[in-house]
């Protein structure tokens, strides 16, 4: 009884010596992520954003932080705030994602990274400015529109804000976010189409 016992994990440890193994030699080797995966570097598309706090009311261990102030554009919808401060403690974050479920108008992406180590606990704030410069690639948890599209953060290619919505964004193109984006965008067309009519003899 012993000794078989005894073969049988002999068995266990020469079946395993055989096998390949599991492990990867990181960082020289890397594994494959999935396109949900929900990482550290947040995409964050101010184009989108009204400025709502939403992200920051909903979030459970309250690391958003956002200051707004009144806006000069889409006062006569109501809604929209010039933002100066939105920053994220990705130090205290879970990434449990209910930030993005909170957004109304898809302005908040969970990003894919994880290789964001700090020596200091400060370093780990992502602050407006560092989330209006970074690459924007989207995770596509909770986005079901970016995966009918095939689209794949880890493929390195960034998407526009136009493009990440659950619905069109030509539907909103003069309401809350989207209205000093089009409104400028329009208000240049219509100056080049004035100067090429008083070119013309």
């Amino acid at each position: 009884m012993y000794g078989r016992g005894l073969i049988k994990g002999l068995f266990v440890t020469l079946k395993n010596l055989v096998r390949p193994p599991f492990t990867v030699q990181y960082p020289e080797e890397r594994l494959t992520q999935h396109p949900r995966f929900r990482g550290q570097e947040f995409a964050w598309y101010e184009e989108r954003c009204t400025g709502c706090a939403s992200c920051a009311k909903y979030c459970p261990l309250g690391i958003i932080r956002i200051v707004t102030e009144p806006s000069t554009t889409s006062v006569e919808q109501g809604g929209k705030y010039n933002i100066e401060t939105f920053d994220i403690d990705i130090g205290r974050c879970m990434f449990c994602g209910l930030c993005v479920e909170a957004c109304p108008y898809d302005a908040l992406f969970m990003g894919s990274g994880f290789e964001r180590g700090k020596y200091r606990r400060k370093d780990l704030l992502i602050s407006v400015d560092e989330l209006r410069t970074a690459a924007k690639r989207p995770s596509t948890w909770f986005r079901p529109q970016l995966e009918r599209n095939g689209y794949d953060p880890h493929a390195g290619v960034p998407i526009s804000w136009k493009d990440v919505g659950r619905e069109n964004w030509e539907w909103r193109q003069e309401d809350k976010a989207g209205s000093r984006f089009y409104k400028t965008n329009t208000d240049q067309q219509n100056k080049v189409v004035e100067n090429s009519a008083e070119e013309i003899p």
